[in-house]
């Protein structure tokens, strides 16, 4: 009886490791043409423009403010919510994009992000919002890039001068003008809270639609 159920075991076992094989080896036939497809169309980007010509150009605006010129309350405020290991990671949360990899792939598509500060800046530097696996792996690749060109702070503060904060406002002096009537130093704990919050859905929670609620 011992004998027939170790016999019974190995053969479940078997077909148990040849399904997670054809799994992986299906998992990787489809990965590796997307990721093709990502590095061209990193490659094409920065061929386009590089890093350096694209920070030039973003510091070259008028409406462009250093670190040092936005309030520490905004600033950590975008942190806690954006990217609490920001200072810690080189560019990638692998357990966060680990966890959006795995609920992707059930999905068959993009319903989960798990995209660092340096993420984000990559994707509005240089890609669209368009939800495909290729722009992803672009999207990697820009990051390490930008790891090893730029210092965290240079990172955090290319960001918070391009995000996008509705009403047609890009980066935090237009954003805190146009809101507040005031400059980004001079932010409130209430204010800097609400142009976080903005963040998350420009259109739904700008304070211009926060006011018309209230």
């Amino acid at each position: 009886m011992r004998e027939e159920n170790k016999e019974t075991n190995k053969k479940i076992f078997k077909k148990i490791f040849l399904a997670i094989i054809i799994v992986l080896t299906l998992s990787l036939i489809s990965i590796i043409p997307i990721s093709f497809k990502g590095y061209r169309m990193y490659e094409a980007a920065i061929r386009e423009t590089t890093i350096q010509e694209k920070v030039f150009e973003i510091k070259s605006d008028e409406s462009y403010v250093t670190i040092k010129e936005i309030s520490p309350l905004f600033l950590l405020g975008v942190l806690e919510s954006e990217d609490q290991s920001f200072y810690r990671h080189n560019g990638i949360d692998y357990k966060s994009t680990s966890r959006a990899i795995i609920n992707n792939f059930k999905a068959r598509k993009i319903v989960e992000g798990g995209s660092t500060l340096t993420q984000q800046l990559a994707k509005n530097l240089y890609f669209t919002f368009e939800k495909k696996f290729e722009r992803k792996i672009a999207e990697i690749f820009v990051v390490r890039r930008l790891e090893k060109q730029l210092s965290k702070n240079d990172i955090l503060e290319l960001y918070c001068n391009i995000a996008y904060f509705g009403e047609g406002n890009y980066g935090i002096r237009e954003a805190t003008i146009f809101y507040f009537d005031k400059s980004p130093n001079d932010l409130s704990a209430e204010e800097a809270k609400m142009l976080v919050k903005t963040l998350k859905s420009p259109s739904y929670y700008n304070p211009s639609t926060i006011n018309e609620v209230d």
